[in-house]
């Protein structure tokens, strides 16, 4: 009976996916209705639409029903904000369908396998969380890659303000000659800007985009120098070396702790090495762990002290790398 529950509630899923996939619009509609909304938006901008532009734009899924109901919940806008941050087109509804949909199925290979509904409902949660974790990956990435080029840009700005560009001018530059992706950044903001959105509320959005620690000391420091005064070029000379020497500390910090994470990585995998060359060494020593009940219960203990083990490892490398 909980078989055919699972089965049922499996095809339901992947139904609704296969609905979800068929009425996506297509990326010719989509180009085309931008194409007419940049056309449309070239007039001034009116105080209605510079409060749409404070708000930071989001992909709106085929299940817009089901986004606006979970609108105000904090577990979508921490998607919505990661979805934001690791700049994919896909919206939360899709990425809620897909974490479903990958739960579902391993939820239900997991039980026909173990026959064991709690490894089942683990092993489903376990690997239901896998897209979540990839676009934290990707976010990860992006703002590692940020960062490494964030000095060029800033200096690159300072150079523009010494040759007489204004600020935005100067945040021009970087969008048409900085790298990647400094360069989409940028040229994000000097296209809100143009829309008549105010540099203070365009910078803030970069630092929604971008979550960076360097970053928030650039905004920062630009925000300063509007309220108060003074040669910017020379705090953009400041922070630039601010961010290098941020960046050699760092860089400094992980070679120090390389032997805590090495350290950290081997206590993790030890168990699974020794079971592996018992094994080798004497074949059907712990067969007892995967045939008898009581011996599949200890192992399922020890897996799920060894993933605690290794979270709290892992915290503490990351604690002393910070």
């Amino acid at each position: 009976m909980t078989l055919l529950i699972l089965v049922f509630l499996t095809m339901l899923i992947m139904c609704f996916s296969v609905l979800a996939v068929m009425l996506r619009p297509r990326p010719e509609q989509t180009a085309l209705t931008d194409r007419l909304a940049t056309l449309v938006s070239q007039d001034a901008v009116t105080v209605g639409n510079a409060e749409l532009l404070l708000k930071p734009s989001s992909q709106t899924g085929t299940f817009g029903w089901a986004e606006d109901l979970l609108a105000g919940a904090r577990v979508f806008e921490s998607l919505r904000v990661l979805t934001l941050q690791a700049k994919v087109t896909s919206s939360v509804s899709t990425l809620l369908l897909t974490c479903a949909v990958v739960g579902a199925g391993t939820l239900l290979l997991a039980y026909v396998v173990t026959g064991n509904i709690l490894v089942a409902i683990g092993a489903g949660a376990c690997l239901a969380y896998l897209p979540i974790l990839r676009l934290q990956i990707r976010r990860n990435r992006r703002v590692a890659a940020f960062d490494a080029v964030l000095p060029d840009a800033i200096e690159l700005c300072a150079r523009s303000l010494r040759a007489g560009h204004s600020l935005i001018g100067a945040i021009g530059n970087v969008a048409d000659e900085g790298p990647e992706p400094v360069k989409s950044e940028f040229a994000e903001v000097f296209r809100l800007q143009n829309f008549g959105l105010p540099i203070r509320d365009a910078l803030t959005q970069l630092m929604d985009r971008m979550p960076s620690a360097d970053l928030r000391v650039v905004v920062t420091g630009i925000m300063v120098q509007k309220d108060t005064g003074g040669n910017l070029a020379e705090i953009m000379d400041h922070i630039t070396n601010l961010v290098r020497d941020r960046m050699r500390i760092k860089g400094d910090i992980r070679v120090h702790t390389a032997q805590g994470r090495l350290t950290g990585w081997i206590l993790c995998l030890l168990p699974v090495i020794l079971l592996g060359v018992i094994n080798l060494v004497n074949p059907g020593y712990s067969s007892l762990l995967f045939r008898d009940p009581e011996g599949q219960k200890w192992l399922y203990r020890a897996l799920v002290l060894m993933i605690f083990g290794g979270l709290i490892i892992r915290h503490i490398v990351k604690g002393i790398e910070v």
